[in-house]
């Protein structure tokens, strides 16, 4: 088992920044992909950062691509989102995940999920 434990999130006007934290502990997830995701209300959730705890590889959702930056501290176990020039569309529930293939982007695929933690931004 893997457990997953977000913080960071808040209320933030337009422009703003916001960190996001996942600490994890349970077995060994060295093996695993580290992923973001986020659902507003009413919609799916979706993909928004992913990053490999070995190597460090990252990529991004086109929408969030220069703005946001996922990175890790792997002597704390911690995966960490970096969220510049927040816009109000931006605004969701905010998930971090851990799953096995560096490749999907689909929320199905990944085995372990945080409680998430809200993300608003005002206009």
């Amino acid at each position: 088992q893997v457990q997953l434990v977000e913080s960071g999130g808040g209320l933030v006007q337009a422009g703003g920044s916001l960190r996001l934290s996942c600490a994890a502990s349970g077995r060994t997830f060295s093996s695993y992909v580290m992923g973001w995701f986020r659902q507003a209300p009413g919609k799916e959730r979706e993909f928004v950062a992913v990053i490999r705890w070995i190597g460090g590889s990252t990529a991004y959702t086109g929408s969030v691509k220069g703005r946001f930056t996922i990175s890790r501290d792997n002597a704390k176990n911690t995966v960490y989102l970096q969220m510049n020039s927040l816009k109000p569309e931006d605004t969701a529930v905010y998930y971090c995940a851990a799953g096995l293939s560096y490749y999907t982007r689909k929320a199905a695929d990944y085995d372990y999920w945080g409680q998430g933690t809200q993300v608003t931004v005002s206009s």
